[in-house]
This record gives structure tokens, C-alpha cells and sequence, in this order.
């Protein structure tokens, strides 16, 4: 008989008294604004108040499962990258009792995905808010904003994950707007733009950028030149050792 079926486990079941939650911070561009997707509560506790798409985390699951499996049921969102980014566990964080949470992020293309709120009752509403104009959030979820907000702002200086938010054919201000509502997006208003001859030199002499030879159609002002992100050249010099630092 195996003997490990009777193994008593009193020693450490005093340990076993906290619930788990996903928070999901989903960060979208809009035409030069960055936004966050948040819900209304239709639950208690802060029934009513604006909050993280989140909520517990089964028996059965993962956390990387609850996580898909949370945003999607609050707000439609499917196939969404979600990438942790820490867990906050203050003792009071929740009035039921012990709860830790993880928090996850992802930045997202906002005409790419529908929203669609839960009919369970849980999610009252879903909308993107712009960064800059968050009211009071349930729980400690501005907290978990920052520290997904942070790591967002480190990515995209090492990373070029900002050209999937542009459309296929962009304008080298396009780029730099990308950049500055995520960079500067919580900058005073009269430092919240890049330097653009510096900004412009930056980027080009990365090589990334193929020059399409066309320029905007149907604008009011001069048409500026159309490039687009060479992500085949972008993984050779990776691989290579090729560092992207903006």
C-alpha cells in the first residue's frame, strides 16, 4: 500500500486560509490617447465603483487561465496577450477576508476588439477610460495600474511592440504620438512631447523602417511621407545581438 495516501498534512493546514484573484490591466491606443479598459461593479463589495476587469480564481484553473478566462467573461475581450506583471497581497486589501491578487497587463489596438460586457451581473458596464482621467478605483487596483503602467513603459523603450498599435502604412508624428502618450502620458502638460529632430534621428538610424516612397492622401496639411516596420529585419538583428533602446 502506497503509504503516501496516508500522509497528514495538520502541520500545515493552518496555512491554507487565503483566496486568489486576477486583475487584468488592458492598455489600449486610440489616435493618440492612451486608455485603459475598466468595469463598473454590479457586485458587492464597491458595487457600482469602476474597477479592473478581475475576480477569483477557481479551484480547477491557473492563474494564466483565470486570467483569459476573467477578461473575457467582464468584457468579451478573447485572444488577448496577457503577460503578469506582480501580486499585491496587503492583509486589508479585501473586506472578505484574506485575498492576494495577481495582476496582468496587455497593450492592445482598440478597433481590433469589440466589447462586450458580462450578462452575469458582475460587469454593470465596460468602457476605456483615458489614462489621464481615472476616478477613484475599487480595491487597490490603482495600484496595480501603476506597476503594469511601469513595466509597460520599460517594454516599449527595449521592445517594438508600439508599430502593432499603428496601422500598416504610418507617418514617422504617428510613431512619435504612439510614444509620447505612453512615455509622457503622465508628464505635465507643458513637457508631455518629444523632442522630434532627436526623436526622428533616434528611430531612423535604427534601420527598422522601410521608406514607402508615398506620402497621405486626402489631408488638410502637407502630406507627410508613409513608412512602414520591417519586423523581418528587426528579428535577423536580434538575433544577431541587435539592442533596441529608445
Amino acid at each position: 500500500m502506497d503509504n503516501n495516501h496516508n500522509i497528514q498534512f495538520d502541520h500545515i493546514n493552518q496555512f491554507f486560509y487565503a483566496a486568489f484573484t486576477v486583475d487584468n490591466v488592458i492598455f489600449g491606443f486610440d489616435g493618440g490617447d492612451l486608455k485603459i479598459l475598466l468595469i463598473k461593479r454590479g457586485e458587492e463589495p464597491f458595487s457600482g465603483k469602476w474597477a479592473l476587469p478581475g475576480y477569483f480564481v477557481r479551484k480547477t484553473e491557473t492563474l494564466d487561465s483565470a486570467a483569459k478566462r476573467v477578461l473575457e467573461e467582464l468584457t468579451g475581450l478573447k485572444n488577448v496577450y496577457l503577460q503578469q506583471v506582480r501580486s499585491l497581497g496587503k492583509i486589508d486589501r479585501h473586506p472578505a477576508g484574506r485575498v492576494i491578487t495577481v495582476g496582468y497587463f496587455s497593450l492592445i489596438k482598440i478597433e481590433d476588439y469589440k466589447i462586450q460586457p458580462s450578462a452575469t451581473g458582475m460587469a454593470k458596464q465596460a468602457e476605456w477610460w483615458s489614462l489621464k482621467e481615472i476616478a477613484e478605483l475599487a480595491f487597490d487596483h490603482d495600484e496595480v495600474i501603476d506597476f503594469a503602467f511601469e513595466m509597460l513603459k520599460r517594454r516599449v523603450r527595449t521592445q517594438p511592440i508600439g508599430f502593432e498599435l499603428l496601422p500598416p502604412k504610418f507617418t514617422l508624428t504617428e510613431l512619435q504620438q504612439l510614444y509620447e502618450a505612453i512615455l509622457l502620458s503622465d508628464a505635465p502638460p507643458e513637457s508631455n512631447k518629444l523632442d522630434k529632430r532627436n526623436f526622428r534621428k533616434k528611430i531612423l538610424s535604427m534601420n527598422l523602417l522601410v521608406d514607402l516612397n508615398e506620402v497621405q492622401e486626402g489631408v488638410a496639411h502637407r502630406p507627410a511621407k508613409l513608412y512602414r516596420f520591417d519586423k523581418e529585419k528587426y528579428h535577423a538583428l536580434q538575433q544577431a545581438g541587435f539592442s533596441y533602446g529608445l
